[in-house]
């Protein structure tokens, strides 16, 4: 671990997030896997440690602490179950978050105090069959018909989406103007003409639910708009920017997890008449996956603390989910090299990490989209 000094909060909060995560997720979380099984119970104890909102306010409901205690608990949980952790950062960073930043005071009572407690589960819905990394580009409509919005269109990729009571969902005015007539709504899961579509059979993180979601013709009150008409796509890119944050961090879980799982393996496992720990090769893999592991976690914690601090952490936000991802699925890979042909059966969990790691370079943000982001953050500095 780093030197980086924590809090006696922060020792706390990593501490109950790593017992929870050893004890009660650990031994299931290859059950899960295989069957594809939503961990309720598992979330439900979350909530109850307060991981479902951790740094929102308690007025709504929240454990009040930092974006800062939010990555050091994401990273246990994600070291012992991906696709647990995915639930979790989903409430937290793409969903409490918004309403926390552009909701009004009703919408953060109606909605933001539950999800924070873990009494209802949100999801965001932004990536649509034709618009993933080009979010202006959505298709689904809306307009105004009186005190309501008629919402119109099919959501894809939605992480939650099946057991989530509260939609963080995006529609454009008019497609043609692009990300200026993009508004944001907050949609409760039991709106008539909203149907869960298909639900995605995935490589990884296969205990996290993801589905399309489509609308209807289906009429949400004007109060539910999150923002002001328009103000869509930039709430979508500053929810986006801190949720980068949360998946650096599950990067680096899934990294840790697979890097220990890979040096306890090569201390037992004996060829040549000595354990492969003491080949050279072997040490090389272990010494770069460690560097790579620290290295994300340390860019991790740098987003986490600018966050915090209120400062400009969209390059820093990038770049942590860029490098961490890309390690995570380095490390992975190494991992079931190091354990050779039994890497490649379910019977050791290494395995399971390399499929969860692929996503990390997917979601909220490709990796090509994050060095467009780095880029551009870099040509307006110098």
């Amino acid at each position: 671990m780093s030197i980086v000094e924590l809090t006696e909060e922060h020792r706390m909060i990593q501490s109950v997030a790593k017992e929870f995560a050893e004890t009660e997720i650990k031994p299931v979380a290859a059950r899960l896997d295989r069957r594809s099984e939503f961990p309720a119970e598992l979330i439900q104890s979350m909530a109850e440690l307060g991981f479902m909102g951790i740094y929102i306010p308690e007025e709504y409901g929240g454990s009040a602490m930092d974006v800062f205690s939010y990555t050091l608990a994401l990273e246990e949980i994600c070291k012992a179950c991906a696709s647990t952790g995915t639930i979790m950062s989903v409430n937290n960073s793409l969903v409490c978050d918004p309403i926390l930043e552009f909701g009004t005071l009703a919408q953060k009572e109606e909605y933001l105090t539950p999800l924070a407690r873990g009494e209802s589960l949100g999801c965001f819905a932004l990536s649509e069959p034709a618009a993933g990394s080009d979010a202006g580009s959505i298709r689904t409509t809306v307009r105004r018909d009186g005190d309501n919005y008629v919402l119109s269109g099919t959501k894809n990729w939605i992480t939650n989406g099946p057991e989530a009571d509260v939609i963080i969902t995006f529609a454009t005015h008019d497609p043609s103007k692009k990300h200026k007539a993009i508004t944001a709504f907050i949609v409760d899961k039991e709106t008539p003409r909203l149907n869960v579509g298909k639900i995605e059979e995935k490589l990884g993180i296969k205990a996290s639910s993801t589905c399309q979601l489509m609308f209807d013709d289906c009429y949400v009150p004007v109060r539910n708009r999150l923002g002001e008409e328009g103000e869509g796509f930039k709430i979508a890119m500053n929810t986006l920017n801190g949720g980068r944050i949360g998946i650096g961090a599950q990067a680096v879980g899934i990294a840790q997890a697979a890097f220990e799982e890979s040096v306890s393996y090569a201390k037992q496992r004996e060829a040549f008449d000595k354990p492969i720990s003491n080949l050279q090769a072997i040490q090389f893999m272990l010494s770069d996956m460690a560097t790579k592991i620290e290295a994300s976690r340390l860019l991790v914690w740098q987003a986490a603390k600018m966050k915090d601090q209120k400062m400009n952490y969209v390059k820093q936000s990038a770049m942590a989910k860029l490098f961490a991802s890309e390690a995570a699925m380095w490390v992975t890979t190494k991992a079931i090299q190091v354990h050779g042909g039994y890497g490649y059966t379910t019977d050791y969990p290494v395995e399971r990490h390399f499929r969860d790691a692929k996503i990390t370079e997917i979601y909220e943000g490709t990796s090509e989209i994050q060095r467009l982001i780095i880029a551009n953050q870099l040509l307006n500095e110098y």
